[in-house]
């Protein structure tokens, strides 16, 4: 096959399938988890069902590309907020994550609420995390804070102890609408004070005795 032939087929290959993953978002938002199968996936598209399954072997293989691509959008949202202070710009990244988790809770409780059982086919789940931009960015802007010696410690494990605290706070917001937080972002705020003032206070060591790379 010639190498134009080969390289416009790569091409459209991969314009479908950004516009399946587009479909995706819009099916998760729509109408959540339950909403989004294969068979309306297609019908979104306007494609056979059997065109679908050449991209993605089931629906947890779509629940990993909207997971990738939701944290690509998220790095985005966060690296068009810096500041000279590496603490607000570390606080940047709490806002925006939360501000993209309440602002679409069909999605976030589909992407980041959902068990993966496996990494997709010929990948690791290692390997994701790793090429994880969002998380490349939470981690960056904690070693600027090290750096800078606003916080002391292991800057994954101090990033890692970050995103669960966002996450924790984020899905209870989301999953019980109806108990007294206040305004939701004041208490995201609020939680994000918390864990800054307790980080500050202590040398976090790393999560595990292994060295993993950032």
């Amino acid at each position: 096959m010639p190498p134009s032939v080969q390289k416009r087929r790569e091409k459209q290959k991969a314009e479908l399938r950004s516009e399946l993953v587009e479909a995706a978002h819009k099916l998760v938002q729509e109408e959540g988890y339950e909403g989004l199968t294969i068979r309306k996936l297609a019908k979104r598209v306007g494609y056979a069902p059997m065109s679908v399954y050449s991209y993605f072997a089931d629906k947890q293989d779509i629940l990993f590309a909207l997971a990738e691509d939701a944290f690509e959008t998220l790095a985005r949202r966060i690296e068009e907020h810096s500041s000279d202070d590496p603490i607000e710009a570390l606080r940047a990244v709490m806002t925006e994550y939360a501000a993209f988790g309440l602002g679409n809770p069909n999605e976030y409780r589909t992407v980041f609420m959902t068990e993966k059982t496996r990494p997709p086919e010929g990948r690791s789940f290692q390997e994701m995390h790793e090429a994880n931009p969002a998380m490349k960015a939470l981690i960056t802007r904690v070693e600027a804070c090290v750096a800078a010696g606003k916080l002391q410690g292991d800057p994954r494990a101090i990033a890692t102890m970050l995103w669960a605290v966002g996450h924790g706070t984020i899905s209870l917001l989301i999953t019980f609408p109806f108990y007294p937080f206040g305004d939701p972002y004041a208490f995201v705020k609020r939680m994000c004070d918390f864990q800054m003032a307790a980080l500050s206070t202590q040398n976090v060591p790393p999560l595990t005795e292994t060295p993993v790379n950032c």
